[in-house]
């Protein structure tokens, strides 16, 4: 009798045991489901430490090429009164108020223009070379 006892308590105990291992095993389950299918690792994130930025291959970039690259979508189109690229007449105002100032403007942006433009792994002389180019082209 106290053999049927013990063994109906063990069985009793691991069908508890499983039963709650079952149902953490179905909590992770349902949690796997609900979880985003994806995740979104920005530059200067700690994931994102280590990926290679499109376009950048270790050295400055021509002047050209980060126009090209960040810079024509507005300034070619004149998105948001940005100077368009070669109209002396948008350049004019912003060239009087000095080079250093257009630098500044780069860098910290104006407007509607953000920091850096849309070059956020851009260097300051990087930036300062695009000035520098869009302003000859304006002249």
């Amino acid at each position: 009798m106290i053999n049927r006892i013990a063994i109906l308590l063990t069985v009793s105990m691991l069908s508890m045991f499983s039963a709650l291992a079952g149902a953490q095993t179905l909590n992770d389950e349902i949690r796997s489901r609900l979880s985003p299918a994806s995740s979104v690792c920005l530059f200067g994130d700690e994931c994102a430490s280590g990926m290679a930025v499109p376009g950048r291959s270790g050295g400055p970039r021509d002047a050209e090429t980060v126009y090209q690259t960040f810079c024509m979508a507005c300034h070619a189109t004149g998105v948001s009164e940005s100077p368009i690229l070669g109209n002396a007449e948008m350049w004019a105002p912003r060239i009087d108020k000095g080079i250093e100032a257009l630098y500044q403007s780069s860098i910290n942006g104006l407007n509607v223009m953000p920091p850096r433009g849309t070059c956020i792994d851009c260097s300051d002389e990087e930036l300062q070379a695009v000035v520098d180019f869009m302003v000859e082209q304006a002249q």
